[in-house]
């Protein structure tokens, strides 16, 4: 094959998917047959097939089974602000924590328990492997559909008997990091954010109401009190319904 010259099954994806972007296929629309797509592209059998693998790898499409191949609607997608902690209207919520937009309400489940740091989360909060951890995993909805997954993880060497060991109940039950290690004397005072994206987990996409394998955001988190991390967490979401937004500063 000539340098910079695409296989045959990239052409024909290619020009499927611009017709799908620029509407000539429109969402619920019917995908062309196979038979169809070799016979307008005088392609193979495998290359019509390998076409449309494409496609449905990269959620333009969706298969309906007895049916065919159908175009999918995609969301416009929604922006997710992180702006770092402000402290405006009182304490703030792991859901204002995650989101950072003060004009969002939504609500959230979760549930917390001990486990042994395994070596990323070790490496990650600055504790040797096997130590014990607070595990929290969290469902954020807006308007009643899920919208954002976390995992976090807190050292209980650190808040290990104390009032706010569980992030959920207690005293503090509710409220975001910064103000429960304020409460055992821990001063927040900065916050890292590496951005990723990857592959959504059957599981994942099954909380978010996806296809696993979509594109999924990562946003790894971390609480410090000046170099210590106190608390990190995985924050998911679907890459094709939300967007993260970051307004920083100008210093």
């Amino acid at each position: 094959m000539p340098f910079g010259e695409q296989p045959a099954y990239l052409r024909v994806a290619g020009d499927l998917r611009r017709k799908i972007l620029d509407g000539v296929l429109p969402p619920h629309a019917r995908l062309p047959s196979q038979a169809r797509i070799r016979a307008d592209y005088g392609v193979s059998d495998t290359v019509a097939l390998e076409a449309r693998k494409v496609l449905m790898a990269e959620g333009l499409v969706e298969g309906r089974s007895g049916s065919g191949t159908y175009v999918r609607e995609l969301p416009e997608p929604r922006r997710v602000a992180r702006t770092g902690f402000r402290a405006v209207g009182g304490p703030s919520t792991p859901f204002r924590q995650e989101q950072g937009d003060d004009g969002v309400r939504g609500t959230w489940e979760s549930c917390s328990v001990q486990e042994a740091a395994g070596g990323a989360v070790a490496a990650r909060l600055r504790i040797e492997p096997q130590d014990r951890v607070m595990r929290t995993r969290y469902v954020f909805r807006s308007g009643g559909e899920p919208m954002m997954l976390s995992t976090s993880w807190e050292p209980l060497s650190l808040t290990g008997r104390t009032p706010v060991m569980l992030p959920e109940e207690g005293p503090l039950g509710g409220q975001g990091v910064v103000e429960r290690m304020a409460a055992i004397d821990v001063v927040v005072d900065n916050v890292v954010e590496e951005v990723g994206a990857r592959p959504g987990l059957a599981d994942e996409m099954a909380a978010l109401g996806g296809v696993a394998g979509h594109c999924v955001l990562v946003i790894a988190r971390t609480f410090r009190a000046g170099r210590r991390p106190v608390e990190t967490a995985d924050i998911v979401m679907p890459a094709d319904r939300y967007h993260a937004t970051y307004h920083l500063p100008v210093r």
